[in-house]
């Protein structure tokens, strides 16, 4: 047997079956149920032709479907395609027609969408369709889908498939707020070590299959996860869960509520709740400021922050109110899987630096890694475990995988960093969204961080708006807390107390909502929409 995700599940599952593996609003399934279901899922989809390394799509919000067709993929030997539930016809269209995907398991509010899209991926020969209650029959008679559950209990729930491979594909669609999303392609071996942990965070990772059953918990721990299922964050950890026979609860709300999540953890007992960056943590801590707030989480150890970095105001006030409780920050990408943590457990909060592992570095534009205390800005890259490449994108591949001088290969997704003399790595940000002030580089998220630790800033976004003078002046989208409306003048004496003058916003815009990906990923380009758009000249007549 070789490191498969399909297998390295059956083994915990052997371990535990009758432990409780998931809980998504009422759903609450064992290891035995779970596995069982996927199992029908994985029957189906053979029935269907779905071949090993076929791509199969999942459009569905946070739900227990989305982890039994996940899984039942895995053991079928095909990928997973993960679409975003906030898609319009012609992003499902473009979706599904890059990935080939020969298959769809959807909600049925998104049949109609579905018709829509289809005729753009020709490759598309099945729908199974799961009841959320919507009355789409006539779209889900066009698409002649399935039902899910009745196509599960057409099919034997047995665990009896042939050998699988080290080499079976796990495929990561990114998110494409900076362009197309892309499919990141990898090897579930590779994904295994390089995302899923390897059979244990903070433990030498497993040398042989078998010794995963060694791994699994002797007493379970249960853990809050608010990522959504269709993002590489949510996915990575619920298998990290699943993998240490532990319990995941799917936070399944539409809209994200900070005071929802506090009850679902008081409810479930959960000793962790993850979340993306401040966009969810920051509800969590209003939540518990709120007027007579009062929530037991007597078994709450740890808040953990993965796919955005928590800013330094919403990790110290998360402190405050919970003392004793870890506030942690991870970072990474579709494209490195982990790659760091940051271990400021008992100091203030550091911001973007992180403790990283001998097999992450930062390499300057020679393909050389930067000398540790240099001041030296690079790019983040990763060796080891990585992926193969994007799919049916093989100019973007060779920008992004690169061999040095030593034949050692690299993935260099964009981020900027530095490494410190004690070799922590400082992340910058994504060169895509830099701004270019004056001839000086300005990362977004170095002045989003000091502008939200403002009091009276709920929420900010940074993007360079084109300028005469300095070719780009930096521009602040601001919600503000409460009443108060701050001004520009405000902010920017604000933010010279951390930060350098040419990084100070020299714009800014009051809105009510910043619009943020499911994962809470600021939409930099509709921020660069609107400022551009509020500094134009107004025509004149």
């Amino acid at each position: 047997m070789e490191f498969n995700l399909a297998d390295l599940f059956e083994i915990v599952v052997d371990q535990v079956p009758e432990r409780l593996a998931l809980v998504a609003g009422r759903a609450r399934r064992t290891y035995r149920e779970l596995d069982e279901r996927a199992n029908r899922v994985a029957h189906h989809l053979e029935a269907a032709s779905v071949a090993p390394g076929d791509h199969v799509a999942v459009l569905s919000w946070n739900r227990a479907e989305w982890l039994e067709a996940e899984l039942g993929i895995y053991k079928a030997r095909a990928a997973v395609v993960n679409v975003n539930y906030r898609y319009v016809a012609s992003e499902l269209a473009y979706l599904l027609e890059n990935s080939d995907s020969v298959a769809v398991l959807a909600e049925a509010s998104f049949a109609p969408m579905l018709v829509e899209a289809r005729e753009a991926a020709p490759a598309l020969r099945h729908v199974v369709v799961i009841d959320d209650g919507a009355d789409e029959r006539e779209a889900v008679a066009a698409l002649g889908a399935a039902d899910y559950e009745a196509a599960l209990a057409a099919v034997s729930p047995a665990r009896d498939f042939g050998p699988r491979s080290a080499d079976d594909p796990y495929l990561l669609y990114t998110g494409g707020t900076t362009g197309s999303p892309k499919g990141v392609m990898w090897r579930a071996e590779d994904i295994f070590f390089a995302a899923l942990g390897g059979g244990g965070f903070a433990q030498k990772p497993i040398t042989t299959p078998a010794e995963l059953a060694t791994r699994v918990s002797a007493e379970p721990t249960i853990g809050v996860v608010n990522a959504p299922m269709m993002h590489g964050g949510g996915q990575w950890v619920t298998f990290i869960t699943f993998y240490g026979g532990n319990t995941s609860v799917l936070n399944c709300d539409h809209h994200y509520d900070g005071a929802a999540v506090l009850r679902l953890a008081e409810r479930e007992h959960a000793a962790s709740i993850m979340v993306v960056g401040d966009a969810m943590a920051r509800p969590l801590a209003d939540a518990l400021a709120a007027p007579g707030a009062h929530y037991d989480l007597s078994a709450l150890a740890a808040i953990g922050s993965g796919g955005a970095i928590l800013s330094k105001a919403v990790k110290e006030e998360l402190r405050a109110r919970l003392p004793g409780v870890l506030v942690t920050d991870s970072f990474g990408a579709s494209e490195t899987g982990a790659a760091g943590t940051v271990l400021d457990f008992d100091r203030p909060a550091a911001g973007p630096s992180f403790t990283i592992r001998d097999w992450v570095t930062v390499l300057d534009d020679d393909g050389r890694r930067v000398e540790p205390g240099s001041g030296t800005v690079g790019r983040l890259a990763r060796r080891g475990h990585i992926p193969l490449g994007y799919y049916k994108d093989e100019e973007k591949t060779a920008a992004t995988f690169v061999t040095d001088a030593d034949g050692v290969r690299w993935v260099v997704p964009g981020d900027s960093a530095t490494i410190e003399a004690d070799g922590t790595l400082h992340l910058l940000g994504r060169g895509s969204v830099c701004i270019n002030t004056g001839g000086e580089k300005v990362y977004p998220e170095e002045v989003e961080a000091a502008l939200k630790a403002h009091p009276d800033v709920f929420d900010a976004v940074v993007v360079g708006v084109p300028d005469e003078r300095l070719v780009e002046r930096i521009a602040a989208i601001v919600t503000p807390r409460g009443e108060v409306r701050p001004t520009l003048e405000t902010l920017q004496a604000f933010c010279r107390t951390t930060l350098a003058g040419y990084k100070v916003p020299r714009q800014l815009e009051l809105t009510d909502d910043i619009p943020r990906t499911p994962v809470g990923k600021p939409d930099y380009r509709w921020a660069k929409r609107l400022a551009e758009q509020a500094a134009a000249p107004v025509p004149s007549g």
